[in-house]
């Protein structure tokens, strides 16, 4: 379970308040006007932002002041953050091991995992040799091997065609159900929040409210996001 308790997360002159718990295996929109908060709320759950006051727990174990890599987070960006001059095996390797010195195991899992994403016999390319969507499942192929119970998403399918966003993320959801991971994805399309999330979260005028269902948030959206979504 991830709880955030009390929290007052610093992003500049502009802060973010939350206090809510998201039950294992829960999956989470995060969604809000633009310039809310939302992204800040995600970088503070993976370590990215500075907590000033309040507590972030996984599990009964307080996370607060952990390192990125210490938490039990794997976060996939808006840009997919592959390493050009690195190959797509390459790329997806990082989520084992930074130094890249896999064992034969190791880089079977890679292989592996690039197959389950769809990349089979691409593990050589560099990611400006494939289209758009298949950077996006290289990335994920690298959060895959992660193997972290808590997967963060910052839209990262946001560039992508109607079609190619919607199987991405599907896929996302059913590698989500497959590994029993919790996740908290942001989102700016309702009908994306709809399709893979049961709860979501609305972060609007500096706060994040607690989970609620997905359907009855966007149905009788509070004032903020029925002015946002129009």
């Amino acid at each position: 379970m991830l709880k955030v308790e009390g929290a007052v997360i610093r992003n500049g002159a502009f802060t973010v308040t939350a206090d809510f718990e998201v039950d294992p295996g829960a999956k989470v929109a995060v969604i809000g006007p633009s310039g809310a908060g939302k992204t800040t709320l995600i970088e503070a759950i993976a370590g990215f932002r500075w907590v000033e006051r309040g507590r972030l727990l996984w599990d009964g174990r307080d996370i607060t002041g952990a390192a990125p890599g210490a938490r039990p987070v794997a976060m996939l960006f808006q840009d997919g953050n592959l390493f050009p001059h690195l190959t797509v095996a390459q790329n997806a390797g990082l989520g084992l091991r930074p130094d890249l010195r896999l064992s034969a195991e190791q880089k079977e899992r890679v292989t592996t995992a690039l197959a389950r994403v769809g990349l089979a016999g691409m593990e050589d390319r560099k990611p400006g040799a494939l289209s758009g969507g298949q950077q996006s499942r290289a990335a994920l192929a690298r959060v895959l091997l992660q193997d972290r119970p808590l997967l963060l998403l910052d839209e990262p399918f946001a560039a992508l065609g109607p079609a190619l966003k919607t199987e991405m993320l599907d896929l996302v959801a059913d590698l989500a159900a497959e590994t029993g991971a919790t996740l908290l994805m942001i989102s700016h399309d309702p009908e994306d929040a709809r399709r893979i999330t049961d709860q979501a979260i609305l972060v609007a005028e500096g706060v994040a409210h607690p989970p609620q269902p997905t359907a009855d948030l966007l149905d009788t959206p509070p004032p903020a996001l029925k002015a946002y979504l129009g």
